[in-house]
């Protein structure tokens, strides 16, 4: 009897240890799972062709802080972190469209380096000692022997430093130094008691933020300060630890409104000094935004650029409201600190952001936002009227609590009606209508060219309400950047589309007619003698000697070839002008065929001075005015064409993982990895999601599987799926489509659909129909 207990325990305790072992090993496979989107990405991508907001490694996604390193600071185009530059000149906390400030470098004091340490303290590093994952930065600072490491909260920078033992400790403030676009001026820092400083630098002027603004810190220390010392000639500060044996662990809260406040985010989002929590958090945050959309099929390599494309779709247009919803409101004669508005729990409902232009995010954000991340679209939404509320405009390029006007147009108007027609924003439509409505008029930010700050001429809005075209050249003098007038008008006739499509919404059937009508002003510039898009001056005679593979000829950033297709709303309008679907198709079809030779793209600045032919390129997918022209092919009845155009630009363009590629252009704030990202799962909006119940075009994926999470907050169904089946590199034509097996004929699905939720069936075929 005795005999078979202990057999019986012996049976249970057998069993409890293979549960707990296929326990484990499920909890790890479930870890293993849940950290796979975080670990494909790859942040070193194209990271020899840096730009100031380019690259963000301690950053959260969004966050007021973006902690990096930098190995260029003076310069946007070419500052901050570039791959090929080995020297770091400090950390920095912030890297943002006009913003910098709060540069730090830990230093080891010794006889030789103490006289020059406050203009000689950069410092080698290799990539071989370095680690670099989202919410975090390793390295190490070859000629202090400091292992560096880095990470933040949304407001706070992280700070962990691993001295040499019995080193002399220090910590340089370099407050008053170029970073990026800015000269970081007039820095102070003043010691509160023995572990606590603060401070305050100002950003000075430029032509894009006319108006200098103060970025404020406080700061934390895990062990005493034995002394501060200020340089009189560089104005900077050398905070100073002794021969302490722990690391030096530093909190650094910003804030654009007060030092209190900046306190106030430390308090709030960084009580403890658990430096490696942070960086879980961190992780955990990242994971759950890119584990949103997983994937299966392709290539290992497809894989990490496809999570490396969806981080940058999420790493630009930072915070700049404080915890406690204070912000910088630079629109007025005065500087002024503003307040959002608070829930029932004193928490504020939304974020103010910074953010460069919305020019071309209709073919971009617009899409993967909504699509994956609305409650991000509806912030953004809600920040823009808050910019209405206090300035009286919906800004293009709102920097350091003003606008800076970059690029042309009502950029903001096709983002903020895709939201709602998406129905994302619900709430004081008619406000949002009026505010709108306000941009498309005289006076409006329509009838301002870029960084036109002090005047509504370099638009040419007048010229195109009269005459329903912009003149170029514009005859009453130069005013702000890109007086383009055939792309102004271009992109001024679809954005009134956009617009219409609100107005009827509202059943504001008067504007609905104007405003329509204005959107066929696309057919103004069109030449139907040479079959291009063409400048014509204010006497309305088309522009001498045209050649439309000129570069910014009449056109922004883009050339007459280029900037032909730019009629996202009206592209059977666009193809009744070229001679019917058959003619546009075998048209666009002549420039793919010629822009393969160089990889769809125009390349970076480095390609274009080196090779002049770049910019001559029919088709550019290296920056916004003809991203979407693979996807036109499905509107003029050519699905195959999009299909097979756009695996090729996919696989040429947009699949290298290293620091020398990744973008071959102009990655403005995640939009060309947003554009990546739709392009790689096969679907797109032409006209930005802006009509009622918007529609999608069917692509072609390069992955067998795509699982979207939809957010249940706005959305009725839980995940939207993709499968291809009989996917390849060789497959990429659709031979048959279903959803929730029933037969889809026309390589489109609506919204309601796929926010429903339910799987899109392709059958894959190395043919096509």
């Amino acid at each position: 009897m005795k005999l078979n207990k202990i057999y019986k325990i012996g049976r249970i305790g057998i069993s409890l240890i293979l549960i707990f072992l296929v326990s484990c090993k499920a909890e790890k496979n479930t870890s293993a799972n849940k950290n796979k989107a975080l670990d494909m990405v790859y942040p070193l991508l194209d990271t020899e062709n840096s730009r100031w907001f380019f690259f963000s490694s301690a950053s959260r996604p969004f966050g007021m802080v973006n902690l990096s390193p930098d190995t260029q600071i003076n310069g946007d185009w070419g500052g901050g972190y570039k791959y090929t530059t080995d020297t770091i000149k400090g950390f920095s906390h912030i890297h943002e469209w006009q913003l910098s400030g709060v540069s730090v470098m830990p230093v080891t004091i010794s006889p030789k380096n103490k006289e020059n340490i406050f203009t000689d303290f950069y410092s080698k590093f290799s990539h071989q000692t370095e680690k670099i994952i989202p919410g975090y930065h390793l390295l190490k600072l070859d000629r202090y022997q400091i292992t560096t490491e880095l990470t933040s909260t949304k407001r706070v920078g992280f700070h962990r430093y691993t001295f040499p033992d019995s080193a002399e400790k220090a910590i340089l403030f370099n407050l008053n130094t170029i970073l990026g676009p800015c000269e970081n001026t007039n820095g102070k820092l003043e010691k509160n008691n023995d572990q606590e400083l603060s401070g305050s630098l100002v950003l000075s002027t430029n032509f894009r933020r006319p108006k200098p603004l103060t970025v404020f810190f406080k700061v934390k220390f895990n062990e005493p300060v034995t002394s501060i010392e200020q340089n009189i000639t560089t104005g900077n500060y050398l905070v100073n630890f002794g021969k302490s044996d722990k690391q030096i662990i530093m909190k650094v809260g910003i804030s654009y409104t007060s030092i209190e406040n900046a306190a106030i985010n430390m308090e709030k989002e960084l009580p403890h000094w658990d430096f490696d929590k942070v960086v879980s958090d961190s992780k955990t945050e990242w994971n759950n935004l890119l584990g949103r959309i997983k994937v299966e099929g392709g290539t290992p390599t497809d894989q990490r650029r496809f999570y490396t494309d969806l981080w940058h779709a999420l790493q630009g247009r930072k915070m700049i409201s404080d915890a406690n919803g204070a912000y910088p409101d630079n629109s007025g004669e005065k500087f002024r600190i503003g307040q959002l508005p608070l829930d029932s729990n004193g928490k504020p409902k939304f974020n103010h952001y910074n953010s460069d232009a919305f020019w071309g995010a209709q073919w971009t954000i617009n899409t993967l936002w909504g699509l994956a991340y609305p409650e991000i679209m509806e912030e953004f939404v809600h920040s823009l009227m808050q910019y209405y509320k206090d300035s009286g405009m919906i800004p293009r390029g709102p920097s350091g609590g003003d606008d800076t006007f970059v690029m042309t147009g009502a950029s903001a108007t096709p983002f903020i009606v895709s939201a709602i027609q998406k129905g994302l924003v619900k709430e004081n439509l008619q406000e949002i209508y009026t505010a709108l409505k306000k941009n498309h008029m005289l006076n409006g930010i329509m009838g301002k060219a870029g960084y036109e700050h002090n005047t509504d001429i370099g638009g040419g809005l007048k010229y195109y309400l009269e005459k329903g075209y912009v003149p170029y050249p514009l005859p009453d003098g130069n005013f702000g950047s890109h007086q383009d007038g055939a792309s102004q008008t271009l992109e001024y006739a679809y954005q009134d589309w956009t617009l219409a499509q609100l107005a009827k919404k509202l059943n504001l059937q008067e504007d609905y007619n104007y405003f329509i009508g204005r959107s066929k002003n696309y057919q103004n510039v069109f030449d139907k003698t040479t079959g291009w898009m063409r400048p014509k001056n204010v006497e309305g005679k088309w522009l001498d000697n045209y050649d439309p593979y000129k570069y910014e000829n009449g056109f922004i950033e883009s050339n007459g070839a280029q900037a032909t297709w730019f009629v996202p709303h009206d592209i059977n309008g666009l193809a009744e002008l070229m001679g019917g679907k058959a003619n546009a198709a075998s048209k666009l079809n002549s420039q793919f065929d010629t822009a393969k030779n160089l990889k769809y793209t125009s390349g970076n600045s480095h390609d274009a001075e080196l090779h002049p032919e770049f910019s001559r390129i029919p088709i550019n997918f290296g920056n916004q005015p003809s991203m979407q022209t693979s996807n036109i092919f499905s509107l003029l009845g050519r699905p195959d064409l999009t299909q097979y155009w756009t695996r090729n630009v996919v696989k040429e363009t947009f699949s290298g993982l290293a620091p020398s590629t990744g973008y071959n252009g102009d990655e403005d704030q995640g939009l060309m990895g947003s554009l990546n990202v739709l392009l790689k799962i096969g679907i797109f909006q032409m006209n930005g999601g802006t009509e009622e119940n918007p529609v999608y075009q069917i692509g072609s994926p390069i992955f067998n599987k795509i699982e979207i999470e939809l957010n249940p907050k706005y959305y009725t169904g839980k995940k939207f799926i993709i499968n291809a089946h009989n996917n390849s590199s060789e497959n990429i034509y659709i031979k048959e489509i279903k959803y929730n097996n029933a037969p889809v004929n026309d390589y489109s699905i609506s919204q309601e659909k796929i926010t429903g939720g339910g799987e899109l069936i392709l059958e894959m075929s190395s043919t096509s129909k």
